[in-house]
């Protein structure tokens, strides 16, 4: 319930009549605003007493109280002045000068009215220019009038002398709604841009306030456009003032004219004010109602509806205006009589409400008539006849619209009292009143609930700014990219994902160089290099997008774990460089990069990032990479397949995928054909000993790596142990702990009571090197004569830093890339010419010298050819016909690819594979005695990639 605020008793039974029907009126006014009179009480014996005047004016008093503290406007009027016209002019201007209530007890803030204030202002700059003046003209009164009002800038009141500094400190003092924006943005800010920009952005937010600021306080900023300047323009009560500019001459699209309107009103208004300081009737009448038509005005906007603030839905009381005593003598009757004229003469609703008392001998007639002729200064002396009549009925007719010749007072409610009524009390009826309810439009809608909201918003923001920046790679406030993500814990996260804005680049920094040839060129400008070919590709070329997807970060600080994308994304550089700069190219490759993390452990994130870019950019034609076999990689390859994205694959020697995924082409021989190759060999070895005895060492799966491919490794080996003839004993698994943990592993085998004569290697490049100082450093495996089988590419790799290498020790490995087999010799000179332009200073190291090209350290690994040629694959199936196609379209035409030529051989998947003997992937098998700095290398045999003879036992000699 509503907190009560005052109660009283009804000294009469005219009081209680009184107290509730104004307390009706202020309380309906909630429902359905009904229409405020001014309640004019008076005693209905003309001949009563002092005493009766003075109840009927306690019954004014008592309303007053019972309203003041109840959150209703009110004022209380006494006007002061030497004629009833002054006194009614001071209660007007006490009205729109002085607060009707506090801020603490009010519904919403103080009532503004700024037309009263441009009124005020023409009267302070006409009082200010009459008493300078003395015998001036018209027209040079009129123009100082008008310079008066400029250094006021259109303002009542002492100008005010704004200052830098003062401006900017009020704008952002933290207490103010200014302040408090501007301090939550600034905050803002410093999270998402540089500290620099920060801080520019600060100053010049700084500059802005203080200009605003000192503007609004000491300037008319867009003058034509304010409220005050829109109604003084075009109120029809001025028109007859200013015929020379009508109403419509004011537009807001028009400041001239607007102020040819305002200024020539004003002119108009000074005029009269000064007559009327002469006190000339008609001009004192014209002053005092268009003062009430201001203030009405005023009162009338305050409750408007429909506005940004709900100020209608937040006043649901009307203003009210007391009088205790009204008189002709101090202008009370005077004001009522020119409210009454304004809204008559408008036929407009305003929610004032006054009520005032009127002695019982005072008669409450309409405002006395004017005299019928009067001197006209705006007329020459002398002029007479039509037009002289005209001019002057122009002058009269915004008095002359009012009904001051009506026989009633049409918004004037008159109580007589009867003395009977004021003089009963034997009711003595309690009254009260109750705190009138602040609406939940002043909470929704105030100062502080908005400074609240946008507060909370920014903090809202800052914190999903903060959040998007822990999630995506670039996740400013604003423009954020989602095709790459943070991903991994802190410390340790990588960023995930596709590269399609020029912030994210995930080799950024990235120092690792290229090795042999290569050196000075690092992974950081291989990857600018692609961005500057995609640069260079204007927007009407016709072009495809290929994806190289690949290990482009690693944890920690392990450079060297990202070498493998170093050397791939440089392969498909090589071949995007060839096509855009081949004159004749109709169709120009772009190449976006995606990055599946260290040993592609993160490869579905950027899959299913891939396949989003895919589904926005129809020129995506395919995927290049993934060359890493992880328990992942049926996953990624089905979801590029419902996706409708073929992906030809660089160095997965899966041998499942290929079967399974009918959109998988790889380049890499699959585990089954490098074992096959590799069991050539090893049934030769088997054969010259006498019970030969194998097993197979791998990792132990659930190491954290997600490793398929030691799985499938393990599986191929034995087979092909146990088809070379060897006898396998049981398998032994080894552990990833920063690193290949064999101690133990190989203490198991080498003190076992029989010891291997070989063994298969299901593990990874990576751990090689332990492998081998295990083997020359565990007792019963360092003295015996033993080979080792791995079916990981070792090319990739080198042991020039292990310390102590078994000299029993042969190793046979493959490599899926036979360099020396290719016809394409060309392409080594083309590719070490491409990247030298690419070197900082302009010049790298020379090709190895006295040996062929494809044996330099810059291309032996194989892992640039094989992504150089994967891309030329897909992009001959995309580009067929020098037309742009469709990634379905690069998908069934990929099955037709045959490219001769090619640096390993033909790269083919036009023939069907019915064995692993019988295959189109090109390899080399080599063996490795003295791993170490004295290592050598021999090329058993091998195949080029192609349709080449099946490797047989006889070519493949230990």
């Amino acid at each position: 319930m509503a907190r009560e605020v005052w109660r009283d008793s009804a000294r009469n039974e005219a009081a209680s009549a009184v107290f509730h029907l104004m307390q009706e009126l202020i309380d309906r006014y909630r429902v359905n605003r009904p229409v405020m009179p001014l309640v004019v009480l008076q005693a209905a014996d003309a001949g009563a007493g002092p005493q009766i005047d003075t109840k009927v004016a306690s019954i004014v008093q008592q309303v007053y109280r019972a309203n003041e503290l109840r959150r209703v406007p009110v004022r209380l009027l006494d006007g002061e002045g030497a004629t009833p016209y002054a006194a009614a002019l001071d209660m007007v201007r006490t009205l729109s000068e002085k607060p009707w209530e506090t801020r603490e007890n009010a519904q919403y803030k103080p009532f503004p009215f700024p037309r009263s204030r441009l009124l005020g202002a023409i009267e302070q700059a006409t009082a200010t220019v009459v008493e300078q003046s003395g015998g001036s003209t018209a027209e040079v009164r009129e123009e100082r009038i008008l310079e008066q009002l400029s250094r006021l800038r259109w303002r009542a009141g002492p100008p005010r002398r704004g200052t830098w500094w003062g401006s900017l400190r009020d704008s952002v003092r933290p207490e103010t709604f200014v302040g408090a924006l501007f301090i939550a943005l600034l905050s803002v800010l410093l999270g998402e841009i540089d500290w620099l920009l920060t801080v520019l952005v600060a100053a010049g937010a700084l500059i802005a306030l203080a200009v605003v600021g000192l503007m609004t306080h000491a300037a008319p900023p867009l003058l034509w456009l304010r409220r005050a300047s829109r109604w003084f323009a075009t109120t029809s009560s001025l028109a007859a003032s200013s015929t020379g500019y009508p109403s419509d001459g004011w537009s807001w699209l028009s400041p001239s004219g607007s102020w040819r309107v305002i200024r020539a009103r004003a002119a108009a208004v000074a005029q009269r004010v000064a007559d009327a300081g002469t006190g000339d009737e008609h001009a004192r009448q014209f002053h005092l109602e268009l003062r009430v038509q201001a203030l009405l005005e005023d009162l009338r906007d305050a409750y408007r509806p429909h506005t940004p603030d709900w100020r209608r839905s937040k006043r649901t009381v009307p203003p009210v205006v007391f009088l205790t005593r009204a008189t002709q003598d101090d202008g009370g009757i005077l004001l009522i009589n020119a409210i009454n004229n304004v809204r008559s003469r408008r036929s407009e609703v305003d929610p004032l409400l006054l009520l005032a008392s009127l002695p019982a001998a005072e008669i409450m007639r309409h405002t006395p008539p004017l005299p019928p002729e009067r001197p006209d200064p705006g007329v020459p002396t002398g002029s007479s006849g039509a037009q002289a009549r005209y001019e002057r009925w122009v002058n009269d007719l915004s008095l002359g619209q009012s009904p001051v010749a009506a026989a009633t007072l049409a918004w004037v409610l008159r109580l007589p009292l009867s003395t009977e009524k004021l003089d009963h009390e034997h009711a003595h009826a309690h009254l009260a009143t109750s705190r009138v309810r602040r609406t939940w439009a002043w909470w929704v809608m105030s100062r502080a609930s908005i400074a609240l909201v946008v507060v909370g918003s920014l903090l809202g923001a800052f914190l999903w700014a903060g959040h998007w920046r822990e999630t995506y790679c670039h996740g400013p406030l604003t423009g954020r990219n989602t095709d790459a993500i943070w991903a991994g814990p802190d410390g340790d996260r990588e960023c995930v994902g596709v590269a399609t804005t020029t912030e994210v680049r995930f080799a950024r920094g990235n120092g690792l160089e290229l090795n042999g040839a290569g050196k000075g060129i690092t992974f950081d400008r291989i990857e600018q290099a692609i961005r500057d070919e995609n640069r260079d590709i204007e927007p009407d070329d016709r072009y495809v997008t290929v994806v190289y997807a690949g290990p482009f970060t690693a944890t920690g600080q392990d450079r060297e774990a990202t070498r493998k994308g170093l050397e791939e994304l440089t392969g498909v550089y090589l071949q995007q460089h060839a096509v855009n700069k081949t004159v004749g190219r109709s169709v120009k490759l772009r190449v976006l990069t995606a990055n599946g993390g260290q040993d592609m452990l993160r490869q579905l994130t950027a899959v299913r990032r891939i396949i989003e870019v895919a589904k926005r950019d129809p020129t995506v034609v395919g995927v290049v990479g993934l060359g890493r076999n992880t328990e992942e990689s049926d996953d990624a390859a089905e979801l590029l397949r419902d996706a409708g994205l073929p992906l030809v694959n660089t160095t997965n020697s899966s041998s499942d995928l290929p079967r399974r995924y009918p959109n998988y082409f790889g380049l890499a021989a699959t585990d089954e054909e490098q074992t096959y190759a590799l069991g050539l060999v090893a049934g030769q070895i088997a054969k010259s000993m006498e019970d030969p005895h194998a097993l197979v060492l791998s990792r132990r799966t659930r190491n954290g790596d997600k490793d398929r491919y030691t799985a499938e490794q393990r599986a191929a080996g034995r087979e092909m142990l146990r088809g070379a003839g060897f006898s396998l004993g049981r398998d032994v698994e080894y552990d990833l702990a920063g690193g290949a943990s064999l101690n133990t592993p190989l203490t198991t085998i080498c003190q076992a009571e029989r010891v291997p004569d070989a063994l298969y290697f299901a593990g990874r490049v990576e751990d090689v090197r332990n492998l081998m100082r295990g083997l020359s450093e565990t007792t019963g495996c360092s003295d015996r004569r033993m080979t080792v089988f791995t079916g990981d590419d070792l090319t990739k790799g080198t042991f020039g830093d292990s310390t102590s290498i078994a000299t029993n020790v042969t190793l046979y490995h493959s490599s899926l890339a036979p360099l020396d087999r290719g016809k394409n010799l060309g392409f080594y000179g083309d590719a070490y010419r491409t990247l030298r332009a690419l070197h900082p200073d302009g010049e790298v190291a020379s090709l190895a010298s006295g040996r062929p090209a494809y044996e330099d350290e810059l291309f032996a690994s194989g892992q640039t050819v094989i992504a150089y040629s994967a891309t030329a694959a897909l992009y001959d199936a995309a580009a067929r016909g020098d037309a742009p196609r469709s990634a379905a379209e690069t998908w069934a035409t990929l099955h037709t690819v045959d490219l001769n030529s090619m640096p390993t051989g033909t790269i083919s998947f036009s023939r069907a594979k019915s064995s692993a003997s019988d295959n189109v992937h090109g390899l080399n098998i080599v063996k490795v005695v003295r791993p170490g700095p004295t290592a050598e290398r021999t090329l058993v045999c091998g195949k080029p990639a192609g349709v080449a003879p099946p490797l047989t036992a006889k070519e493949c000699k230990p």
